[in-house]
């Protein structure tokens, strides 16, 4: 394991901040969907025009071809200038590129990746089911081969940007017959297919980015599945490694801007008591500082796990462990805002009304992409050898 950077990845360091500092939007990301789409594309297309799109990607697949150390210091100095998140374009820069790199082939390949890198295709994901969610194997969702087509039938839950998505990563049941994980197919769907119904999910928070989908007899060419039929399974755990790799980076340092920002907070709120401000409360400085130091033990997780995961062409279960370590310390620097901020000021409509929807919205980083239970489970088969534990009769 290697921590250190080179000279050259230092000066690299310094590029990527100068143009972050020029070319980083400063209007506030709009909050309706078509809005916020056009708003996620044209960033992706500024950055793609700047030499800045798919860093690690490599040159046949128009990127640049760096490294994940190069990838790593992107995504730092991303989060530290407080550039706009994916939004729309997160499933198909972090999940349906990567996959089509590691797996796809020349035409998909050739069709996609330009489109993916200008911010012209807006992907979303097919996985969860109502059924099958942390157990995605159960999924019951159903494609037929007819001729040279798919007819797939069934439902998804939880899509993210549906609504507005071009594409989307589909799994789907092909074979029923043996175990399930080896009767599953990984397939492109066009959202614009007959058949497909996309419903919208009011979320905690208020907001309407997730969708249920609905497929009836929709028909999908066989060109579009990725890798081999029925072996979607392994095309699917490489899909959720790349989400568990260096697209966390943003979030954690946003969980470092949070604490500044948390900080700054309690040194200007007054205390419960109605004497001093929150700063002065010994819990409230030692829940910041454990915090903060938390932070650092995140990023010093990450750092290990990319330098290990440069051996490799695909990510390893250990991103795993970064997952759930974020997904859990996130929901604590929340909850430290609401304590600092105290229950009779929790007005949504309020100028720290942001800190409620930034905690509503933080219980998603234990769900998404795997519950912490499963990610528990990941960890401790992948990644420590355990046995898998016998059901009870």
């Amino acid at each position: 394991m290697d921590l250190s950077f080179t000279q050259e990845q230092l000066m690299f360091r310094d590029e990527v901040r100068s143009w972050l500092a020029d070319y980083t939007p400063r209007e506030k990301r709009p909050s309706d969907g078509a809005a916020a789409r056009a708003f996620d594309s044209a960033w992706q297309l500024t950055q793609y025009e700047g030499g800045w799109a798919g860093l690690a990607w490599p040159e046949e697949a128009g990127g640049r071809g760096l490294s994940l150390i190069h990838q790593l210091i992107w995504h730092e100095e991303y989060g530290r200038a407080g550039a706009p998140p994916p939004g729309f374009m997160f499933i198909a820069l972090n999940h349906g590129g990567p996959t089509l790199i590691a797996k796809g082939n020349a035409a998909q390949k050739a069709f996609h990746l330009p489109r993916i890198l200008r911010g012209e295709s807006v992907w979303c994901q097919g996985f969860s089911e109502p059924g099958a969610g942390s157990d995605l194997a159960s999924l019951k969702t159903r494609a037929v081969i007819e001729g040279d087509e798919l007819v797939v039938t069934g439902q998804k839950i939880w899509t993210s940007y549906a609504a507005h998505a071009d594409y989307q990563e589909l799994l789907v049941r092909t074979d029923a017959s043996g175990p399930k994980q080896a009767g599953i197919t990984w397939v492109i769907c066009d959202m614009r297919s007959p058949g497909i119904t996309v419903r919208p999910i009011r979320t905690i928070n208020n907001d309407y980015h997730f969708n249920e989908v609905f497929y009836d007899s929709v028909r999908i060419p066989l060109a579009n599945v990725v890798g081999e039929v029925n072996d979607g399974w392994a095309v699917a755990q490489a899909t959720l490694a790349f989400e568990r790799g260096t697209a966390m980076i943003p979030h954690q340092m946003a969980l470092s801007r949070e604490l500044d920002e948390l900080t700054a907070l309690a040194k200007s709120i007054p205390a419960p008591s109605g004497s001093g401000t929150a700063w002065e409360r010994d819990d409230i400085r030692t829940r910041i500082a454990t915090a903060r130091a938390e932070v650092y033990a995140l990023k010093a997780m990450t750092y290990g796990a990319i330098s290990r995961g440069q051996r490799d062409n695909v990510p390893g279960a250990e991103g795993a462990i970064v997952a759930l370590y974020h997904g859990e310390l996130a929901q604590r620097v929340q909850r430290l805002a609401l304590d600092i901020i105290d229950d009779d000021l929790l007005d949504r409509d309020s100028a720290r009304g942001e800190w409620i929807g930034r905690y509503l919205d933080a219980f998603k980083y234990t769900i998404g992409g795997g519950t912490s239970q499963v990610r528990r489970n990941i960890i401790a088969e992948r990644v420590l050898g355990l046995p898998r534990e016998k059901a009870l009769n």
